[in-house]
């Protein structure tokens, strides 16, 4: 009886781990998936990719000014500035924090990228000059 017993305490034991180590691992798995935001526009016709990673910019995005609010060209003379200086500070990593501006953004004045890439590129610029305390 007292085996019995006892390889019953083992037996429940062991699923009470294996329990633990499912639900842990879907509590990691959920916080993966909500911390991490990614968002992906690509147009294979002009060739370009813009993918923003960025924990919170998701988030944050629909608190935002929609697409409507802005013209085109407004958000493309903003962007075409903001680059400029980003490319700037990337080609320059002593004088900037290296870890921030890490690769240069090719963008182009002459290409119409639309309203989409546009507009998220300027609301990345925000986003990032809010987070971490930068002025473009």
């Amino acid at each position: 009886m007292r085996i019995f017993a006892l390889l019953l305490i083992c037996s429940f034991w062991m699923i009470s781990c294996d329990s633990t180590k499912q639900s842990v691992a879907q509590n990691e798995n959920k916080d993966t998936a909500v911390s991490v935001d990614t968002i992906r526009i690509e147009n294979k016709e002009l060739e370009y990719e813009i993918i923003i990673i960025e924990i919170g910019f998701e988030s944050w995005l629909v608190t935002q000014r929609p697409q409507s609010y802005y013209t085109q060209a407004t958000l493309e003379n903003k962007n075409l500035f903001n680059v400029m200086e980003w490319n700037r500070r990337v080609v320059m990593p002593h004088g900037y924090n290296s870890v921030m501006y890490t690769q240069q953004i090719n963008y182009d004045p002459k290409v119409d990228y639309g309203m989409e890439v546009n507009y998220l590129l300027h609301m990345y610029f925000e986003f990032f000059q809010k987070k971490y305390k930068q002025k473009l």
